[in-house]
């Protein structure tokens, strides 16, 4: 229901004596509110609820902003404000105009330099909105929001409410309540000086709409070291070369661009221009183009003028024609004055009385820039008419006598996400470029700032079904083209290859967050040298995920990929100097051995960082011992479907990860039912992405097994910690028994001292089924010795084998008959021969104790 109560303040409305009470109390709001920052995700998500809601005409919301609007206009305002909130649009203006997602945080621009650099608010920002543009008030305050102000917005007090209402449903749908704090929506008359000079007074930057007289009133009311950002009126134009101006097509479109709006948008042209001195061609040139403006205007009903605008155009027509008499114009007109064309010799750029009244005049391009240039002030948008070579001459020659853009003709009136306003960017002008600069030694590994002072601020808890493996790949079928940049598949190791896609601008973000987890988790890429040993091709995506991470951190990297020639690759490391090599483990150990004289005897390689897989305690401690490695630390926690999803720090120890919150929501979900685990408890790791546009991913349940980790890291951040404890695929039920992977190596290491790869075979048989555990004949000589150490070790083989309900046996093998995925060379930990073996593991969960 439409309030009847004017003004809404931190999400409440209020009267005009609260209001005014308040008011004296904005100084010291400012400083309370701004001191907590606002993620830019917060207010994202706000919107795109916002936006959904516009798009239902059945809605509350969209049925409430529809009666503050005229019936034929409320449809198409209401869709467009609901495109300029969805979010894909307000990601996108982050990107282009801040640079990221997240411009917020206080993060390294440059890896390789303790410096750390963010867009802050510029404070208390104050909005003078303008009484004919419906969706302007609302939005600026969106991006006063996406800056993390404290936003003050004063429209007319013959306003209609709907941009009241609007904030007020924007702050409703931020369940953190960091939105209704920073917006203050008032409506009151400039003539009430009072309530202005409060505002204004006390304001750190002022956005206005208006004229010159608007924006020195509010000027004169600024305090010293204020920014006032002036959206004031604009002047627009077409340009036509010969060809343009003799093409029916390009008049029926430029004579669209007068009627839309009634020339009322800063955009539409006033003038026409052509690129001759010739008198005779103007008024030729007018006659032709009147015919196509009739034509058009026919097409579309013109509203009346008001009684000033109806004077303005008479008077403005009248001394044209007079003028007439000195050979300097001619004026064509309507019968019913719905429009007119005025014909003028005169260069000198001159303003269109609007309501589809237009100039045409003579330029030719060699005095383009000299003639516009004493009104680049005013200039804005230039349609261009004419072919590829003439356009890019022409613009730069409108560009350089100050118009801001430039279109084709027929489009001056519409834009791009992500476009500058009148030459800028609206997020810059509301926002002051801060920042820090630390000691090198204490905050090398401190990739954010931010993270050290609070816990991020929680998303709100995901809602809908659980997803499978299954479920996103059916939903990859009617994924839209548009959201499909770049296709990766997993390696396979958990069953068949699954596809995901990306949107360029979502790798692209994932790849910054995983660099940022690999400053903290000691990669120096002022320092390091780099090998990317990850598999390649395929369309496998570790490889290229790491280039792209290592150059995003501008280190030094051998992109030599994992590769069959063991000798070359350790050439290149001893040749390049390298001493971090970045892989997966079964790759590396076999590296590592294959050429364990050249290796030892560099003694180069200080750090190993990993993925996929995980390294055996006796083969840390081989490469410790033997190789003279100091670090051994997972390179990221992600997933071919969700990428990375965490990452641990130099104080990480095992499998503890920090989850990549800016990306990800986390749930840790009962091993048998859909409810959270009791916090510290083992349970299903259930990811929601929530910086993805396109193959965006809610409650996917990832097929890992993990537990949240409690208390602060002594590492100093306080984003969230995970231990990872396995996945499904680890266990394995064979004879009625479940049998855990992990146990038969944990076993191996403590009984038998084995520091090689192990592997599980299950297979039918005739009478009970298989179970057999592959060990290599490089650290495993005696197959019945190990035998007895597993029946010893692991209480459930020797339960089953005494039960009769299967056979164990124990193959030493050479390590290239192990079973390896094609397109990671991940190791294959336990290998299901049966028939149904999806069936036989489904939905079987790991406890920590295991």
């Amino acid at each position: 229901m439409t309030t009847s109560v004017p003004h809404l303040w931190q999400g409440e409305f209020v009267d005009d004596a609260e209001a005014g009470r308040r008011l004296a109390e904005l100084p010291e709001l400012t400083g309370r509110v701004v001191a907590r920052p606002l993620p830019t995700d917060v207010v994202i998500g706000a919107c795109a609820t916002v936006s959904a809601q516009l798009t239902d005409p059945a809605s509350a919301l969209h049925l409430r902003l529809a009666a503050h609007l005229p019936a034929d206009e409320a449809g198409a305002v209401l869709a467009d404000l609901a495109a300029a909130l969805t979010r894909q649009a307000l990601e996108r203006k982050l990107r282009r105009e801040l640079g990221r997602l997240r411009p917020e945080r206080l993060t390294r621009p440059d890896a390789r330099r303790t410096v750390y650099e963010a867009w802050a608010p510029v404070g208390l920002l104050v909005h003078i909105a303008p009484g004919n543009a419906a969706t302007v008030a609302p939005l600026s305050v969106v991006e006063g929001l996406l800056a993390g102000n404290l936003n003050v917005l004063k429209t007319s007090g013959s306003d209609t409410p709907l941009a009241v209402e609007l904030l007020a449903a924007l702050c409703a749908a931020d369940p953190t309540g960091l939105i209704g704090e920073r917006v203050v929506a008032l409506r009151f008359p400039s003539s009430r000086r009072e309530w202005l000079r409060a505002l204004c007074g006390q304001a750190d930057a002022i956005a206005v709409w208006g004229g010159e007289d608007a924006v020195r009133s509010v000027s004169e009311l600024a305090p010293p070291g204020c920014r006032v950002v002036e959206w004031g009126h604009r002047i627009s134009f077409a340009y036509l070369t010969r060809d343009a101006a003799a093409d029916v097509t390009t008049l029926d479109a430029l004579a669209e661009d007068v009627c839309r709006f009634e020339q009322q948008a800063c955009s539409s042209p006033q003038v026409v221009y052509l690129d001759t001195e010739d008198r005779a061609e103007v008024f030729a040139f007018a006659g032709t183009f009147a015919e196509r403006l009739a034509k058009v205007s026919d097409a579309r009903r013109a509203p009346l003028p008001g009684t000033a605008e109806q004077a303005e155009i008479t008077t403005v027509e009248q001394l044209a024609r007079l003028e007439r008499h000195l050979g300097l114009t001619r004026v064509i007109s309507a019968g019913d004055g719905t429009w007119r064309v005025l014909a003028d010799t005169r260069p000198a750029l001159t303003a269109s009385p609007l309501h589809r009244s237009v100039w045409v005049k003579p330029l030719p391009r060699r005095a383009v820039t000299a003639t516009l240039r004493p009104m680049r002030r005013y200039l804005q948008t230039a349609a261009i008419g004419g072919g590829p070579a003439d356009v890019a001459e022409l613009s730069r020659a409108v560009l350089a006598a100050g118009v801001t853009r430039v279109t084709p003709v027929g489009s001056m009136l519409e834009g791009y996400e992500g476009e500058p306003h009148d030459g800028v960017y609206a997020l810059q002008r509301y926002s002051r470029r801060v920042s820090v600069r630390a000691g090198e030694a204490a905050f090398r590994t401190v990739p954010c700032l931010d993270d050290l002072v609070a816990p991020p601020v929680p998303a709100p808890p995901p809602a809908g079904p659980l997803l499978g493996k299954e479920d996103v790949q059916r939903a990859l079928a009617s994924l839209p083209d548009v959201y499909a940049h770049l296709y990766f598949r997993s390696g396979g190791s958990t069953g068949a290859p699954a596809l995901s896609v990306f949107t360029c601008d979502d790798y692209d973000n994932q790849m910054g967050a995983a660099a940022d987890g690999l400053l903290a988790a000691g990669f120096d890429p002022a320092r390091d040298r780099a090998a990317n040993l990850f598999y390649c091709g395929g369309m496998y995506g570790s490889f290229i995920s790491f280039f792209s991470i290592l150059e995003r951190l501008n280190a030094t990297q051998v992109p030599m990929a994992a590769g069959p020639d063991h000798a070359q690759i350790a050439d290149a490391l001893v040749r390049h100097r390298v001493d971090t090599v970045f892989g997966m483990p079964s790759f590396l150990w076999q590296l590592f051995h294959a050429e364990a004289d050249r290796l030892r005897a560099y003694g180069g390689i200080r750090t190993v960082f990993y993925g996929g897989e995980h390294f055996t305690a006796e083969q840390r401690r081989v490469l410790t011992d033997e190789f003279g490695v100091q670090v051994i630390r997972s390179a990221a926690y992600g997933s071919t479907d969700l990428g990375p999803l965490g990452y641990q720090c130099t104080a990480s120890a095992g499998a503890v990860h920090h989850v990549l919150t800016d990306l990800h929501t986390l749930e840790i979900l009962d091993p048998h039912e859909d409810v959270p685990v009791t916090p510290g408890e083992p349970g299903r790791l259930v990811f929601t992405s929530r910086a993805r546009t396109g193959q965006r991913l809610e409650r996917y349940e990832i097929g890992d097994l993990g537990r949240a980790v409690a208390g602060p890291c002594p590492c100093g951040s306080h984003t969230p910690r995970l231990e990872l404890l396995g996945r499904y695929g680890d266990v394995v039920r064979v004879g009625t028994y479940f049998f855990n992977y992990r146990r038969f190596v944990q076993t191996a290491q403590e009984r038998l001292g084995y520091r090689g790869e192990v592997q599980l075979l299950v297979a039918p048989g005739s009478g009970r089924e298989r179970l057999t555990v592959r060990l290599d004949e490089a650290y495993a000589s005696d197959a019945d010795a190990a035998r007895a150490a597993f029946v010893t070790g692991v209480a459930e083989v020797a339960s089953a084998e005494a039960e009769e309900l299967l056979a164990f046996a124990v193959e030493v093998v050479p390590g290239s008959a192990f079973e390896r995925t094609a397109a990671s060379g991940k190791l294959r930990t336990v290998v299901d021969l049966r028939r149904q073996a999806r069936s036989h593991t489904h939905g079987v969960r790991l406890h920590p104790a295991e």
